[in-house]
């Protein structure tokens, strides 16, 4: 098929560069191809309607990372270039080699060392003179906050989910209801595949780091650039490796906003917030699986009294999730390969709940697509570790994933294209264009969708 079939036009007020307040009162449009009509509006809040008792959701437990690191280049003799690096794929566990995109990466040779520090950080050597900052150099964000370690969410499974504290609002981000800053907690929360417990006090941050860890001290990263590659990605090599690696990443760097919104404002506080589901456990992810922004302990509390369960899973997403296919047949496109882990007790239960009726529901792509990576041909879910490339277009048999919750998608995307493989390409072009002309909310921060698939099981 050529890329041009999964075009559309979406205007640019379309793009929701804040989420709505309460979560969970964001727009859901729901997708039945075999239904008459196919299209029916909802918000999220009605999910435990639209679900049926014996329903299993299955989440991605990913933790987005603050991937987007800003520094310096010095070269002797070529000056000194700002740089913003966005961290895409660690090429190793416990390695200290990540692949990266950079700005501007014309101006990065093998070789070539780069001193990274936190917003507002100084860095030896001094300022860029504006002489030598490049014209393609990305502007500078303005100041978020000095490098420090924070603190971290209880691991166990009574701590499951952010009670929602953390869902206060910056200046003019209330764009749909007026919401609560301090909203009561729900009854409980879900552990690991497990029935709702206790919730959790909110928190967003960082695991702290241990006394004796040298990233504790750090307010600067350096870093060498020690590979090219022809799509424009550099390998850098840290001086740090392992969970020290880590924790100085968690100091200095940014959360790694979508280029959609990144472009039309800066990241602020709201945001560390905002792009991170209440359930987010693992560290991993330099983007957040947007359709579990959605849910709230509230919404699974009340989808656990209707009878529906969940199941957490792990895919640490990629920057390649933002990535529109620039090959004119899907054939040519190569996807970046995404790590992830399904445990054996969860594959378990999933393999349980469809053989005895039950649905399986993917909360976002990459949930289904780790899904879709560990079930085999006759729809059995095998414990999986490692990494998936797979690329779903239309033409695809789906295994195991019996409706999907997810965003709305870029034009030309390969998200774009999983839905179409799901629900059908016509289904989803027409259900787009309903969206667009009826003022739906797209892209990370936009409003959901309920996907059901082209032929049902």
């Amino acid at each position: 098929m050529r890329t041009d079939d999964f075009d559309f036009e979406l205007p640019d007020d379309r793009i929701a560069l804040r989420p709505v307040r309460p979560r969970d009162a964001a727009r859901l449009l729901v997708v039945r191809p075999d239904e008459t009509p196919p299209l029916a509006d909802h918000i999220v809040r009605d999910l435990p309607s639209l679900l049926r008792p014996g329903d299993l959701l299955v989440l991605n437990d990913t933790r987005v990372i603050e991937a987007r690191l800003d520094g310096l280049r010095r070269r002797d003799g070529a000056g000194v270039v700002q740089v913003e690096a966005t961290l895409i794929e660690r090429l190793a566990p416990d390695s200290y080699s990540w692949l990266a995109l950079a700005k501007p990466g014309k101006r990065l040779k093998v070789g070539d060392r780069i001193t990274f520090a936190a917003m507002g950080e100084p860095m030896a050597g001094g300022d860029v003179a504006p002489a030598e900052q490049p014209e393609d150099a990305s502007p500078a964000a303005p100041p978020l906050r000095p490098a420090s370690p924070a603190t971290s969410p209880a691991r166990g499974e009574a701590s499951r989910f952010d009670s929602g504290e953390g869902f206060q609002s910056g200046p003019g981000q209330s764009e749909r209801q007026e919401h609560n800053e301090n909203p009561p907690p729900s009854p409980g929360s879900a552990g690991r595949g497990g029935a709702t417990d206790a919730v959790l006090a909110a928190t967003t941050e960082t695991p702290a780091a241990p006394p004796s860890s040298p990233a504790c001290a750090l307010t600067t990263l350096h870093a060498t650039v020690a590979e090219k590659r022809e799509a424009g990605e550099i390998v850098l090599a840290f001086e740090l490796s392992g969970p020290d690696l880590d924790l100085a990443v968690a100091g200095i760097g940014r959360i790694p906003l979508p280029p959609y919104i990144a472009a039309r404002r800066p990241e602020d506080a709201a945001d560390r917030q905002d792009y991170q589901t209440v359930y987010a456990r693992e560290p991993g992810a330099v983007a957040a699986p947007t359709a579990g922004l959605h849910l709230t302990p509230e919404l699974f509390a009340a989808l656990e009294a209707r009878g529906v369960g969940h199941a957490f899973v792990t895919l640490h997403v990629g920057a390649g999730t933002f990535l529109p296919v620039k090959t004119d047949t899907l054939e040519g496109h190569r996807m970046h390969t995404e790590h992830g882990t399904i445990a054996p007790d969860v594959a378990a239960r999933i393999n349980a709940v469809r053989a005895s009726g039950g649905r399986v529901v993917a909360v976002g792509t990459t949930a289904l697509r780790i899904l879709e990576s560990a079930a085999d041909e006759a729809g059995t879910l095998h414990p999986f570790a490692g990494g998936t490339d797979i690329f779903i277009a239309p033409g695809y048999r789906f295994r195991i994933v019996d409706a999907l919750m997810t965003n709305f998608h870029l034009p030309r995307s390969t998200l774009f294209m999983l839905v179409s493989a799901f629900s059908g390409l016509a289904t989803m072009q027409a259900a787009y264009a309903h969206a667009v002309a009826t003022g739906y909310r797209f892209y990370s921060y936009g409003d959901a969708s309920l996907l059901f698939p082209e032929t049902p099981r």
